[in-house]
Order: C-alpha cells, then structure tokens, then sequence
C-alpha cells in the first residue's frame, strides 16, 4: 500500500469538500482531497443547485448571505464558469394556509435583514410571474436569490485548490481513521495511507462509516428526492419555485431546461454504485413531481422530459449542519448533514472548515452547528426546507 503525507486530508469531493480544499490550498496547506466516485458525485450532482437566502433557518441566515456575497465573483476567483445567476427566488402559496406562512415567513426574515417582498395575491404574484397559474394565491420574492450549475461549480474549486497545490484522489475509498491517543495519525483508503495530523469529513451520508469506530454518528434520516429535467424550451421562468410546505421546486438552467425536484418522500431502494452513484425514483414518484409542478405551472405537463434521477438527503433532526471538530479526536472534523440546502452555502462553509482546521476564528456563531448538539434534551426536530 502506498504511503503518503499531507497537511490536511479532505474527504468527499462535492461542494464542501471542494470549497475546504480550495480554501486550505489557496492559503499554502498541503491538502489531499479523497473522493469515493468522482467530483460531485452525490448531493452536488442531484440537487436543484439554488443559492438562496429565503427560506433559511435564522441560524443558516449570515452564512448564506455571506456566500451570496461570494457566488457573484467566484467564477473569476476559481476561474472557471460556475453558472451562477441571480434571478430571484418566489416560495409559492397554494391554500389560505399557505399564505399565512408565507407571510410570516416575510415578516420574519425582514426583522433579521433579509430583504424580500411579499405579493399577497394572484394578480400580484402572476405580474412578476406570468407563467404561474392562478392556483398560486401569494408569494414571497427575494431578488438577490439565484442558482448555479451544480458539477461545474464543484469541478472548478476542486481544479483551482489543484493549482493551488492540493492532490486529488478520485475513484478511491476511505475506509478510515487512525488515532493514537486521541489524535488523529492518518486516513486509510482502499489504496494508500496518508498520514497526517489534520482531516475534514465532508463526505454527506458516507461520514457515518467513518465515524462509526470511533463509536460516533451524526443522527441522520435519508429520504429520497426525484429530480426531472425537461429538454431545452424558450424562457417560461425567470426565478428559482419553491413552496410553503418544501413539497417541491423548480428553476429553468441556463440551458432553458427546467430542472423540477420533489420533496423528501420515503426511500426503501437500492444505492447502486457502479459506474456511478444512482438512485432510480419509483413511477410513483415521478408522476407526483409532474402533478405538484403542472398545478404551479401548467406548462409544465407538456415539456418534453430528458432525465429523471433521484437522490438522497442526509437530514439531521434539526435540519441543520454539523460544522465542527469531531468529539474525543484532536485533529478530526466533520462537516455533514446539510439535509438538501448546503450547495448554496458551500462556499462559506468551505471557508468555515478551513478555519476550524487552521485552529482560527471563522467569524460566525457555530454554536448551532456543533456536533454534540443531538445529545442534549430538547433538540427540536425540523422539517425540510427548500432543498437547493
């Protein structure tokens, strides 16, 4: 088995384990990414992509508005395309009770500074949105919200920490951990051992079976989301869709497809892993996609579909991050159960890791994020926000 040293072992190869790589590399650490597939193989690919603030937990709020704040310029930082656009994102009301959480929805996320408009009617929210139907009763609008292209984004921080100087192990399996003494001594994979001092578990669901001998887990639900792509069509919507109760959403790429996703249903499947990962939705599924978006968009029945897949979310009960040093091993970090909402905050979260595993002040309360959160009474449990 090869042997091999580094500074910093990142694990997992989507937007986290990218943007922590990336960060660590840009500022001189001798960084190894190990990736189980390929870049973006996971939660990165499947996702809708959106980088949104609406919709997020007051804890999640300043780290989406910073990443907001970087998705404009990251293109040229990386330099790469990452396809990020800001046009917006409406979280749609489709029964009277819909509209009062959407309004409070509003009215709460003003008080923290997020500035969004409600448009409490049909005719108000079909103005700025003329596709909708007019079963669409209000919605809230965030102007400042958009989307990007989910693997060329992953592509680009992980190729730009390459130039920085950072390894990237692709196609090869971790199997785990060694410490001696309460300190991390090295990450064993299916083909070499690095030793080194420092690593980032950034490896969504997979995380577990690392922390596993470690006698650790981050509680983790994985329900299954259906994603279908339309083939290209001429401009039908300009922001990112969601709904009040999280039970969908859509957005039109770049491309003119429309990338339409269910909410977190049940998942009794098989992962299959060869070539690749692939989770394959029920019919069932699928129709409930087509119905859930044709009745917020009805020309959505007709488009012509180019794709459906599935993937899995790694849903904490929270619904939050963890973003923390591992409990009992010195040298040991997790970053793990974004439950469906951590692309868009990828590249602060990155920036985040980077200064957790530099030993520095990360600039944001991470009390919130911490991993021994779930073994204290009272912690509440969340359902699913707007995934992307």
């Amino acid at each position: 088995m090869t042997e091999e040293t580094a500074d910093v072992v990142v694990i997992g190869g989507g937007i986290t384990g990218a943007a922590t790589a990336h960060a660590l590399a840009r500022d001189g650490v001798g960084v190894v990414l190990v990736e189980r597939f390929g870049l973006a193989a996971m939660a990165s690919r499947w996702t809708l992509a959106g980088v949104r603030q609406s919709g997020r937990h007051p804890a999640e709020l300043p780290l989406a508005l910073a990443a907001v704040a970087r998705w404009a310029e990251l293109g040229q930082e990386l330099g790469a395309p990452t396809g990020y656009r800001r046009h917006g994102n409406m979280r749609l009301a489709r029964t009277p009770e819909e509209v009062e959480v959407i309004r409070r929805l509003v009215e709460e996320q003003a008080r923290l500074g997020l500035d969004l408009d409600f448009l409490p009617s049909t005719e108000a929210v079909r103005e700025r949105e003329p596709a909708l139907a007019p079963t669409v009763l209000a919605a809230s609008f965030c102007a400042s919200d958009g989307s990007a292209d989910p693997a060329p984004s992953v592509e680009a921080f992980a190729r730009a920490a390459e130039r920085h100087g950072a390894r990237l192990h692709l196609g090869e399996r971790a199997l785990g951990v060694e410490v001696e003494g309460g300190r991390l001594q090295a990450v064993r994979t299916d083909q070499r051992r690095i030793a080194t001092e420092r690593a980032v578990i950034a490896c969504g669901a997979f995380g577990n079976e690392l922390l596993a001998p470690l006698g650790l887990a981050v509680p983790l639900r994985e329900p299954m989301v259906t994603v279908l792509q339309t083939e290209p069509l001429p401009p039908l919507l300009g922001p990112v869709l969601g709904v009040a109760n999280a039970d969908m959403a859509g957005r039109q790429e770049a491309s003119g497809r429309l990338r339409v996703t269910s909410g977190a249903g049940d998942w009794r499947g098989v992962l299959t892993t060869e070539p690749e990962p692939r989770v394959s939705p029920p019919a069932g599924s699928i129709a409930q996609v087509i119905e859930k978006l044709s009745f917020v968009l009805p020309a959505f029945r007709d488009c012509p579909v180019h794709a459906a897949w599935a993937g899995l979310l790694d849903l904490t009960p929270d619904g939050l991050p963890v973003l923390d040093r591992v409990p009992g091993t010195e040298g040991l970090f997790a970053a793990m159960g974004f439950s469906g909402h951590g692309f868009g905050i990828g590249p602060v979260t990155g920036e985040i890791m980077a200064h957790l595993v530099r030993g520095e002040p990360t600039g944001f309360d991470l009390a919130p994020f911490r991993f021994d959160r779930f073994n204290s009474a009272g912690t509440p449990e969340a359902g699913l926000t707007l995934h992307g």
